[in-house]
């Protein structure tokens, strides 16, 4: 088993992890200094025995860090060995950092994740933070996580390439990871770890504007593309309905023209940015879904124009039918793919 460390700014926090770990565990330690003081370079060279020490010349983030281990262990060992990675602040305990281990070996499939439940004394922050992210999580993959954030995570070295290809430098690396877990259907196990907060988290380098939004904006596609094809498909209908005002069909036609238009917009959108699917057959699954979207959206508008302005029932039939189009979409035409990877590769 190798543990990865990545670490920036430490302080004896991760001289008493890394002994600890020596102590306790035959574990091999890659720590990767990512740019931290060179005030910092006596602690890191005091680890030199118990730990294979990589050098960042400048900070370049944690999901940097991560590669720069992921590709060195790569290298060096082969692809049924199994790879943890931790954090350098002393949140996670030598006793849980076994057991997530123990638990991949048990199931090398799978990505195993040291999940913190949150009780006790926790910074307010980090409880609201991973309680929105693991809702915003769960909507947007189907796929319940407890704890999305952690840093305590277990895998096999024949995931490596596909770790390396994730998108992100920083925070937002290890939400990438996870989504790309649920789209590829690879199987994630959470193993109940302590949650220790130190000093109020106060040695914790996250920024909650900059990082959060580096977190959040992967997840936020999943709404952002649909929410521009409603709003497109919203303002095409006003626009055919009033040229073609007066013929028989106004309302088919306005209905049906703006949302040919408005969904192949969406569908480029989520293949682009939202689902990264590029099955051919995605875009049949897709168009059957919007006619049978369009032929439910038509009898509402037909039934409920009788009572408002097209306007507000427009807007009303869009609120009504969105969760159940982004359901089907997830569900049925961009499903999760089955991993191309195993550990015999």
């Amino acid at each position: 088993m190798v543990v990865i460390i990545p670490a920036y700014q430490p302080d004896e926090k991760l001289s008493r992890l890394v002994h600890d770990l020596h102590e306790k565990t035959s574990y091999d330690l890659v720590i990767v200094n990512d740019g931290s003081d060179s005030n910092k370079r006596l602690l890191f060279d005091s680890l030199e025995p118990y730990a294979k020490i990589i050098h960042h010349r400048v900070n370049r983030g944690k999901g940097a860090a991560l590669k720069t281990a992921l590709t060195y262990i790569y290298d060096q060992y082969p692809a049924d060995e199994g790879v943890v990675t931790i954090d350098a602040d002393g949140q996670h305990l030598p006793d849980d950092i076994v057991r997530v281990s123990k638990a991949w070996e048990a199931a090398p499939e799978k990505l195993v994740l040291g999940s913190r439940q949150f009780t006790g004394n926790v910074p307010f922050k980090s409880r609201a933070g991973n309680t929105i992210t693991r809702a915003v999580f769960a909507a947007s993959t189907g796929v319940k996580v407890f704890d999305t954030q952690t840093g305590l995570r277990a895998f096999g070295v024949f995931r490596i390439p596909m770790m390396l290809e994730m998108k992100g430098d920083r925070y937002e690396y290890e939400i990438n990871v996870l989504l790309y877990a649920t789209r590829h259907r690879i199987p994630i196990e959470e193993v109940t770890i302590e949650t220790v907060y130190i000093e109020d988290n106060k040695s914790s380098h996250f920024n909650a504007i900059r990082d959060g939004w580096r977190i959040y904006k992967m997840i936020l596609y999943f709404v952002a593309s649909s929410l521009v094809a409603m709003l497109l498909d919203y303002v095409l209908v006003l626009l055919l309905s009033s040229t073609t005002k007066g013929m028989a069909q106004s309302l088919l036609i306005s209905v049906v023209g703006a949302r040919i238009l408005s969904s192949l917009a969406n569908y480029f959108m989520n293949c682009k940015l939202v689902f990264e699917h590029r099955s051919r057959a995605s875009i049949v699954r897709y168009y059957l879904l919007v006619a049978g979207i369009l032929a439910v959206n038509y009898v509402l508008m037909l039934v409920i124009t009788h009572f408002m302005p097209l306007p507000v029932g427009k807007i009303l039939v869009e609120l009504v039918l969105y969760p159940l189009s982004f359901f089907m979409q997830r569900k049925y035409v961009f499903p999760p793919r089955s991993e191309e990877l195993g550990p015999e590769a």
